[in-house]
C-alpha cells in the first residue's frame, strides 16, 4: 500500500469538532496565529508540555539517529496524546513541511510511523507547507489566511525585539512584561473579531507598541549583549533550547534574537530563485512574487516601527542582510537555514552584538556547515566576534550548556568596561 493510501486526511467533516495540537515552537507568534485560524474555524491548541517527560517519548518512538527537533516536537506529540487530556478521536496534529532539503520535511512521515507504533494511526497529521507536498480538504491554507498569518508575525517580532531590549534596563522591574502581556491581550481582542488584520492596521499597531515601550522608564547602564542564532526550532523554541533567553536574562544580557519575518523572506526568496535557474511554472511564480512582496511591506513596517526610537536596535532589511553575506558563503546554501544563518551572525556583529550564542542540535547537518562551521571565517573579519556554539540533544546536560555560555560571557565582560563611553552608553 502506497503511503499516500495509508495517510489519514483531516476532511471537512473534522474541522467541525477536531481540536488540532500544535508544537510550541514561538510562544509570543503562534499565539496570535491561532487567532488567526479560529477566524476561518479551525480549533488549534498550541502544546505547553514539557520537561524529561517529553525527551523521553521522543526517545522511546523515534530512532535516536534522527535530528533533535524531530525528536522534541514527536515527542512533545506523543506524551500529549497519551496524557489523557484529549479525546483522541477528536484530535489531530499540525507540523510543519519545508519542502526543501532539511530531514525536517520527513518529520512527519517520522510522526505517523511513531502514532502507528503506538496504535494511534487513525489520528490524522496535517501538513503546513507552501510546497504543495499534501493536501487535506478541511484544511487549506488560502491565499487571505495566509496574509493575515504573515502579518502577525510582524507583531510577535516587534514585541519580542522591543521587550528584550527594554527588559534588562527597566526601571519598574517587570514593566516591560506588563506592557507586552496588555498588548498581547489587546491584539488577540483585535484579532478575535476581525480587526488589526490589515496592512493599515498591522502598521498602526506596530507604531503604538513602539510608542508604548519608548514610554517605558529606563536607565541606560553598561550590559552584555548577546545574539541568539541557530536551526529554527532551537532557536526559537523553549523546549529546544532549555530556556536559553530566560538564562541569558538571567545573566544579566540584553538578548538579540533575528526576527521570523526574515527567515520566511529567505524561504520564499529561494522558491523565486529556484524557478528563474531551473524553470518551473510561470503562474506559481507570480504567486510566490506576491507573497515576496507582501512580505517586504510587513518587514518594513516592523522596522519603521523600531526606527521611530533612537535607544531602539532595529532589524536589518532582509535584502541588506543578504547583500551583507555576499563576500562569505555563496546564496547556492540553502539547506536548511542556509546562509540566512551565516548572514544572522554578521548582521548581529554589526549591530553590537558580537557575543553570540549558535544553538546546534543534534542531527542538523546544515546548521552545523553555515552555523558552526562559518565561525572562523566570520572572526578573520570580525575580531571581536565572541561566538559560542552550544549542542542540543537528548544527551547533552543543561549544565554544561549554561557553563559554556557562561564562559563565553566572561570573555565578554572583559572588555565590556572599555568599549563603554558617555557616547555609547547613550545608545544604549
Amino acid at each position: 500500500m502506497s503511503q499516500e493510501m495509508e495517510r489519514v486526511e483531516f476532511t471537512q467533516e473534522m474541522k467541525k469538532d477536531y481540536t488540532i495540537l500544535v508544537p510550541n515552537m514561538l510562544p509570543v507568534h503562534f499565539g496570535f496565529l491561532i487567532k488567526v485560524f479560529e477566524e476561518y474555524g479551525y480549533r488549534l491548541q498550541i502544546l505547553q508540555n514539557g520537561g524529561q517527560a517529553v525527551v523521553d517519548a521522543g526517545l522511546k518512538y523515534v530512532h535516536n539517529d534522527t535530528c533533535y527537533p524531530a525528536l522534541l516536537v514527536i515527542g512533545q506529540f506523543m506524551d500529549a496524546l497519551h496524557s489523557g487530556a484529549y479525546d483522541l478521536h477528536k484530535t489531530a496534529l499540525l507540523i510543519t513541511q519545508t519542502g526543501g532539503g532539511c530531514r525536517a520535511s520527513n518529520y512527519i512521515h517520522l510522526l505517523r510511523k511513531a502514532l502507528k507504533k503506538a496504535g494511534l494511526e487513525y489520528i490524522p497529521v496535517i501538513s503546513l507547507n507552501l510546497s504543495g507536498l499534501e493536501k487535506n480538504s478541511g484544511f487549506q491554507l488560502t491565499l487571505p489566511l495566509l496574509r493575515k498569518a504573515l502579518a502577525v508575525l510582524a507583531y510577535g517580532d516587534l514585541l519580542v525585539l522591543l521587550h528584550n531590549q527594554t527588559r534588562p534596563y527597566e526601571v519598574q522591574p517587570g514593566s516591560s512584561q506588563k506592557l507586552m502581556d496588555r498588548w498581547i491581550d489587546g491584539l488577540t481582542r483585535q484579532m478575535s473579531v476581525g480587526k488589526g488584520l490589515s496592512l493599515k492596521e498591522v502598521k498602526a499597531n506596530l507604531n503604538a507598541i513602539s510608542d508604548d515601550y519608548a514610554a517605558l522608564e529606563v536607565i541606560p547602564r553598561p550590559i552584555t549583549k548577546v545574539g541568539v542564532v541557530g536551526e529554527i526550532y532551537v532557536k526559537y523554541s523553549p523546549l529546544g533550547n532549555n530556556n536559553l533567553e530566560a538564562f541569558l536574562h538571567e545573566q544579566d544580557c540584553e538578548v538579540m534574537v533575528p526576527g521570523v519575518i526574515g527567515f520566511m523572506l529567505f524561504k520564499v526568496d529561494n522558491r523565486l530563485e529556484d524557478i528563474k535557474l531551473y524553470g518551473g511554472s510561470r503562474a506559481k511564480y507570480a504567486v510566490i512574487d506576491v507573497l515576496m512582496q507582501y512580505l517586504t511591506r510587513i518587514e518594513t513596517a516592523v522596522i519603521d516601527a523600531a526606527k521611530r526610537h533612537s535607544r531602539v536596535v532595529a532589524p536589518s532589511a532582509y535584502r541588506h542582510v543578504k547583500e551583507m553575506v555576499e563576500p562569505v558563503i555563496g546564496y547556492g546554501c540553502k539547506m536548511g537555514e542556509g546562509w540566512l544563518l551565516t548572514a544572522e551572525m554578521i548582521e548581529l556583529v554589526e549591530s553590537g552584538y558580537q557575543n553570540i550564542v549558535c544553538a546546534q542540535p543534534f542531527g542538523c547537518l546544515p546548521n552545523h556547515i553555515v552555523g558552526k562551521g562559518m565561525i572562523r571565517r566570520i572572526k578573520n573579519l570580525y575580531p571581536k566576534a565572541n561566538i559560542v556554539p552550544i549542542d542540543y540533544d537528548p544527551g547533552a546536560t543543561r549544565v554544561n550548556q549554561e557553563n559554556r555560555i557562561k564562559l563565553m560571557l566572561a570573555v565578554a565582560r572583559e572588555s565590556l568596561p572599555a568599549e563603554k563611553t558617555p557616547e555609547t552608553l547613550a545608545n544604549v
